[in-house]
């Protein structure tokens, strides 16, 4: 590899750099709320304390879900509002299907732009939920019952409501512990679907003050690289997500960590009264400030924190796109240097190919289990970590897939295994043609997601220094090739460690796969890269051999050769129907 390409092209990342600086900034917040405070924390810790003793047990589809939706609306109905209730079904991961009740009430405002304060009742059924989430459906209800009760004086004496700006829409959701299914259902039925007006910065930034405000205390938010990697792999196990997901600005305030608090020691015992009424009044003070901005931005954009500041989205784009140039001139000229010398790539990449197919039959054997429910049946949503179809593992059908992943191994092997002594130049080939594949999925990953080349940009630059290691000791190749890894553990460390998954992380996200909550082509690129990885790995290992010509092939196995008589049979049926037709005419 050219070495002075890499490094002279790596310079040029200076420049996106550069632009990323500029586009740093504070972001702007609109003004406090001119309403005086109505929210009453006495209030709302009753009302947390008679759900969670009503209705302890609040799955959905259970009877305590029932009861705690007739409760909700009774409430909205003494506040004064209309009440609307939403039935739906959904599928939820062991607990098959289920029907759901979204339960609202709307204030209505001068503008038809809706502002939604929105809190989940539903429970996985363990505990009562107090703070998961009781907490906030009190909250939520002693938020509606201030604008309830806010009067003017009408014509006759009488009373009627304050008039919002915005007509304010009051939602208590159903399946919010099992994926925020009736955030999901609302967002995709609700008449009160806007066009988003206010930008997450300005949003959040407005949140964070009020916050400062109530408490004295900053707010806690992700780290930078926890953004990033929310922003590679979109995922949250609060209600917001379906909401940012489709572009409106939305946010979650929670006095929990990024999951949710456990649900056995989710009781009673551990409710914090003080904590209720400070996040009710900063709800209550950002519903103000949103209610009574006079020009909100109309426009989304996605950025990253920095401390008090924040970069902007597009300009990390340009940086992790800038970033690919290196590799990119690197790996073509490298191909160059190959066609001069007349290093035959075409067996590598028919290599290349075999090691494809094998995990394209992995992923696809996967793909089917799934679509039998082999690995369980629910909605494509965040599956809650707590319910034990998150915990439990299907031991019988990973015996089975392992062991028919291995068959398909063991159909492709006889053309990988190295049957003579492989020339360095044909392990250069082997790499430089995995080299390529890892191009072609990087371009797949930009333009698909370019956030999500943080978990590809670590292979890239480190087997890219594969060919020139490729003489010394084992332990420096291996490192080398550890290095690359890096990527995909960043995902797999982010579930472990910011959702406490631990040890379960690689089979949670499998099993968001298996749900279809993540898209098909990120699971192509992914199968394509670990295609490339393993190729890699054969060359430094001393284990890689190219694809082996006519006269190298071993003989058909009994399935292979099976197959192909099958195939010929099949073909030779065909012909003769085809010239028997052809006589008829």
């Amino acid at each position: 590899m050219n070495g002075r390409t890499y490094r002279g092209t790596a310079l040029l990342v200076a420049i996106p750099l550069l632009i990323a600086a500029f586009t740093v900034s504070r972001p702007e917040e609109l003004p406090p709320s001119t309403l005086p405070p109505t929210f009453d924390q006495q209030a709302a810790v009753e009302a947390t304390r008679e759900l969670a003793l009503q209705f302890p047990i609040r799955p959905p589809g259970s009877s305590d879900a029932r009861g705690a939706a007739d409760w909700v609306a009774e409430r909205l109905r003494s506040y004064g509002f209309s009440v609307q209730r939403e039935g739906f079904e959904a599928t939820i991961p062991g607990r098959g299907r289920q029907p759901l009740e979204n339960v609202y009430a709307v204030a209505p405002g001068r503008s038809g732009l809706a502002l939604v304060v929105m809190a989940h009742r539903d429970n996985v059924g363990i505990s009562p939920g107090a703070d998961d989430n009781a907490s906030g459906t009190g909250a939520l209800l002693e938020l509606a019952r201030g604008y309830g009760l806010r009067r003017t004086p009408a014509p006759g004496g009488t009373t009627s409501p304050i008039n919002p700006a915005h007509t304010i829409v009051f939602l208590s959701t159903d399946g919010g512990a099992f994926g925020a299914l009736g955030a999901a259902q609302f967002l995709e039925h609700s008449s009160y679907r806007n066009r988003p007006r206010s930008p997450d910065a300005t949003f959040v930034q407005t949140a964070a003050s009020r916050i400062r405000q109530r408490t004295g205390a900053e707010p806690r938010r992700a780290s930078a690289l926890g953004q990033l990697v929310d922003l590679a792999f979109p995922f949250s196990l609060y209600e917001q997500a379906p909401f940012v997901g489709q572009g409106f600005p939305a946010l979650t305030l929670t006095t929990a960590d990024e999951r949710p608090p456990r649900p056995v020691t989710d009781t009673l015992d551990a409710l914090v009264p003080n904590r209720i009424g400070q996040t009710g009044g900063v709800v209550e003070g950002i519903l103000g400030s949103l209610d009574e901005g006079l020009a909100l931005p109309r426009s989304t954009a996605t950025y990253v924190y920095l401390g008090p500041r924040l970069i902007r989205g597009w300009a990390i784009k340009l940086v992790l796109i800038a970033a690919l140039l290196p590799f990119l001139l690197a790996a073509i000229d490298l191909f160059a240097r190959c066609r001069r010398r007349r290093i035959p790539l075409a067996p590598a990449l028919r290599s290349y190919r075999s090691r494809l197919a094998f995990w394209l039959w992995t992923g696809g054997l996967f793909g089917v289990l799934a679509l039998l429910g082999v690995w369980g049946d629910g909605a494509p949503r965040p599956v809650s970590p707590d319910t034990a179809f998150a915990g439990d593992r299907p031991v019988l059908a990973l015996g089975m897939f392992a062991s028919l992943a291995l068959a398909g191994w063991f159909v492709v092997r006889e053309r990988l295994l190295p049957r003579r002594q492989v020339t360095v130049e044909e392990e250069l080939a082997g790499q430089v043609g995995a080299l390529l594949a890892l191009g072609v999925v990087a371009l797949l990953t930009v333009a698909t997601n370019p956030f999500a080349l943080i978990f590809v940009l670590p292979s890239l630059h480190a087997w890219l220094w594969l060919p020139q290691v490729r003489h010394h000791r084992f332990w420096v190749r291996a490192a080398v090739l550890a290095l690359g890894l890096l990527g995909p553990l960043l995902l797999i460390g982010s579930f472990a460690w910011r959702f406490e998954l631990g040890a379960d992380a690689p089979w949670y996200v499998m099993q968001l796969a298996a749900l279809g909550y993540v898209p098909l082509p990120s699971i192509l690129i992914g199968l394509a890269w670990l295609a490339a990885a393993g190729q890699l790995a054969a060359v430094s290992a001393g284990r890689y051999a190219p694809y082996p010509s006519a006269s190298e092939r071993p003989p058909r196995g009994p399935i292979r050769e099976l197959v192909r008589r099958l195939l010929l049979v099949f073909l030779a049926r065909r012909e003769e129907q085809g010239l028997k037709r052809a006589a008829g005419s």
